[in-house]
């Protein structure tokens, strides 16, 4: 197996960096999608967690 069957392009598209409530670009957003599996910037993430409505 070479490492061309691990790689699939629809998974490079979710690593994007932008957030998906307020549409920025932020790097916290791929680490918050491995941490939580939530695409959210630090910002939204804090919103979301006080204010979890």
């Amino acid at each position: 197996m070479t490492d061309n069957n691990f790689r699939d392009e629809n998974n490079f598209e979710e690593l994007d960096d932008v957030c998906d409530e307020c549409k920025k670009e932020d790097e916290s957003v791929s680490q918050n999608l491995i941490l939580t599996g939530f695409k959210l910037c630090k910002s939204c993430r804090l919103s979301k967690t006080i204010f979890p409505v």
